[in-house]
């Protein structure tokens, strides 16, 4: 085994030892860095931008955050659009996907009022990306929501779609012309179930087994109809695609028992198939033993009918296929085991479920216990996604790995290389259509309810200091080589 480090160094010194050990990227396949608003821009408040959800968490609820920071300043990209740029583009990354904020925009929520400076912004963000050869991939909601809209049940009131569609139509409006890779909504997932259920992520409502899957519903259908808005009135014209990103997370059965293995595949469709099936599949709906576990248990509660709310069969046509390119986020992966129903009470979907999650030891770890290094996992989550959804464009729109070290972030590089390996092993194979490979994140982040506890970044951010100064760290010598050689080593 080759140490990390020694891989950098290895690719530094222009491959001083055995070429034989070197894969090739495809020609095709784009190498990307990505980022969202709330987590780098910072100005939370300058130039007219409204408050979001996570504005108003960090200010009322600073212990929800384990340092207790904000992303009031975060990185300040705001005031850095030309530095950050020059970032990648020194690095030879071909795109940028980042994130518009919906409040910096629309600082009402509704189109009744533009704000022209949060526009200006953007349109000088696209502008500065474009002429020095990145192509811009922007994602419309990176979960801020305005302020506004959480006071009127947010994600789980039904006209969330309307309120969305407005937004929509401002941002392929002023931007469209020059953005050609759209995602509707990032990580589904994280929004219902950590923001309406778990009481992790703004705006920390705890109603699991209720809140989340009405939240799971409006998702699918707000969407859909954005995804409609683009094809019927803009994609003739804009000449882009457009999709929506779920983050997957592999789930291995526990033993080779048939509990055991009916287990995982009932965690991957709690985990994402519950987004993915409506959308990549011909039923067009939830998963089927999603919904039978939740009617089951709803009956055992006592309730007249599932917890889960239903779709109509126009809304099940709506839904289905409604994305050019299936966006997949990945990190890590997790063992799953079936186990003996709980007792009645409140209810949650980890009650539904009826699975108990965990990860091996022996695994890589991060920075925190929670990201491990599982290759072999992305690999399967491939597959699973062809075998299941079709035979698509996959765009991965993030992947990454914090390390402990600020600078020498060696178990980083290693994670990638290996991830990059399992890709090639995916795209020439299982003959996956892997099109892009985005590290998660350019640079150093507020990481939501870890604050800059965690650092995915290729750059580290000196939060400390006012000019917030950005220094390279191991794993951006490791993708500047990488864009430049287009080679990845097999082993390390």
């Amino acid at each position: 085994m080759i140490n990390s480090k020694f891989l950098v160094l290895f690719y530094l010194f222009n491959y001083a030892t055995n070429l034989t050990i070197l894969r090739k990227l495809p020609d095709d396949l784009v190498l990307a860095s990505a980022s969202s608003s709330y987590q780098i821009e910072g100005a939370w408040n300058e130039d007219g931008k409204g408050e979001s959800i996570w504005d108003r968490m960090v200010h009322t609820r600073p212990g929800r955050i384990l340092d207790r920071s904000t992303g009031d300043v975060a990185c300040d990209s705001y005031h850095k659009i030309k530095h950050d740029v020059e970032l990648i583009k020194s690095m030879g990354l071909e795109q940028y996907r980042f994130s518009i904020s919906w409040p910096r925009i629309l600082p009402y929520g509704y189109a009744n009022h533009i704000n022209m400076r949060g526009v200006q912004y953007y349109n000088e963000l696209i502008d500065e990306l474009i002429a020095n050869g990145i192509t811009p991939v922007v994602t419309l909601y990176h979960w801020e929501l305005p302020q506004i809209f959480q006071e009127l049940g947010g994600w789980t009131n039904a006209l969330i779609a309307e309120w969305f569609e407005q937004y929509a139509r401002v941002v392929f409006d002023h931007f469209g012309d020059r953005v050609k890779l759209w995602i509707t909504i990032n990580e589904p997932k994280q929004i219902c179930s950590f923001g309406y259920a778990g009481g992790t992520f703004a705006p920390a409502l705890e109603i699991s087994g209720i809140a989340d899957y009405m939240c799971a519903r409006n998702v699918l259908l707000t969407h859909a109809r954005i995804f409609h808005l683009y094809k019927n009135s803009y994609q003739s014209i804009q000449k882009g695609k457009i999709g929506i990103t779920i983050e997957c997370s592999w789930m291995e059965p526990a033993t080779n028992s048939t509990n055991d293995y009916e287990a995982a595949d009932r965690a991957r469709q709690f985990d994402f198939g519950l987004y993915a099936h409506p959308i990549f599949t011909p039923a067009g709906d939830f998963p089927e033993i999603f919904k039978k576990f939740i009617a089951e248990r709803s009956r055992a509660e006592g309730h007249q009918q599932s917890r889960l709310p239903s779709f109509s069969e126009s809304e099940i046509r709506n839904i289905r296929g409604t994305a050019d390119f299936f966006g997949l986020n990945y990190y890590s992966s997790r063992y799953a085991k079936d186990i003996k129903p709980h007792p009645i009470g409140k209810p949650s979907s980890l009650k539904d479920s009826r699975i108990e999650i965990y990860t091996d030891p022996n695994w890589i770890t991060g920075a925190d216990p929670i990201f491990r290094s599982v290759p072999w996992g992305l690999r399967n989550i491939l597959k699973y996604i062809k075998h299941n959804y079709g035979d698509m464009d996959l765009f991965i729109t993030e992947i990454g790995f914090p390390d402990y070290e600020k600078f020498n972030d060696t178990k980083t590089v290693k994670y990638h290389n290996d991830h990059l390996n399992v890709v090639l092993d995916a795209i020439h194979l299982d003959k996956v259509k892997v099109k892009t490979y985005t590290v998660w994140s350019l640079m150093d982040v507020f990481e939501w309810t870890r604050g800059y506890t965690l650092g995915f970044g290729l750059y580290h951010v000196d939060f400390e200091n006012d000019n917030r100064t950005r220094t390279p760290k191991w794993s951006r010598e490791f993708f500047h080589t990488l864009a430049t050689t287009r080679t990845v080593v097999q082993e390390i």
